[in-house]
């Protein structure tokens, strides 16, 4: 009997060293063994791109606002559809006046698009604009991004700056084209306050507030060179709208900027 006892007490304890041993390997050894694990991820990621390849140097931004409208008979003209649209143009720098394998494209895409801080009025979308439309207010469906983006690339002179083309030693840059429709509409303005101009002033004549529309997205650009090597790098966007000396109220707003993002290897 009492050596039953014993076995039982030996599986008791057994089992009770074997929960601790689990337990302190969580709460010990794991950690350790994470931090092992992404201080290695680093040194790979830093081996992988000692030689910097590919950067987004220049973002160009051009913001201003567009509507529908109905001129009535009663000197009021009625609102629709008013809509505050960013063009956005991002220069990808190649880092070397020659042009070799390594850094000239064989293939680029934009994916995992998604708006970080939504407008509190309107619907936005994010769009493939063409070169020749920039800053230009241009809609087509057929060109609106869900998720993802894939170019063409091109090694001739020429190329029609409408489709989603680049040339593949990065001379012309990636344009997009931000739209937030409906911010209002069936709205009815006064013509014998001023005359209207249709740009981003109509925000102001519309009782827009800025906080009311403003909105981040991001996406991540994905490039593979002709030696088969993968990059990718992470782009965010905040909609420019105004700074301290003018605004998309006094009828468009440019903003440029350098940002430095950088792509690494995969």
């Amino acid at each position: 009997m009492k050596s039953k006892i014993k076995q039982i007490i030996f599986i008791l304890v057994f089992i009770f060293l074997l929960f601790v041993l689990i337990f302190l390997s969580h709460i010990v050894f794991m950690p350790i063994l994470n931090k092992l694990f992404f201080e290695n991820y680093i040194v790979n990621i830093s081996t992988e791109n000692i030689s910097d390849v590919f950067e987004i140097d220049k973002i160009v931004l051009f913001s201003s606002c567009a509507s529908d409208t109905n001129i009535n008979s009663n000197n009021t003209t009625t609102i629709n559809n008013l809509s505050q649209f960013t063009d956005i143009a991002i220069f990808i720098n190649n880092s070397n006046e020659e042009y070799t394998l390594e850094n000239t494209l064989k293939s680029v895409a934009i994916k995992d698009i998604s708006f970080n801080t939504m407008p509190n009025l309107g619907t936005p979308h994010l769009y493939f604009k063409g070169l020749t439309d920039f800053a230009k207010y241009s809609t087509n469906e057929e060109n609106i991004l869900e998720n993802n983006l894939v170019f063409s690339i091109s090694s001739k002179d020429e190329i029609d700056y409408s489709k989603p083309i680049l040339f593949n030693n990065c001379a012309n840059p990636i344009t997009l084209g931000y739209v937030n429709s409906n911010i209002k509409t069936n709205y009815t303005i006064n013509n014998s306050e001023s005359s209207i101009a249709y740009d981003g002033s109509l925000l102001k004549r519309c009782n827009v507030l800025l906080d009311d529309i403003s909105c981040s997205l991001s996406f991540t650009i994905y490039i593979e060179n002709n030696l088969g090597e993968h990059f990718k790098c992470p782009a965010y966007i905040n909609i420019p709208l105004e700074s301290n000396f003018n605004s998309i109220y006094d009828g468009s707003y440019t903003y440029i900027y350098n940002p430095d993002y950088e792509f690494y290897k995969y």
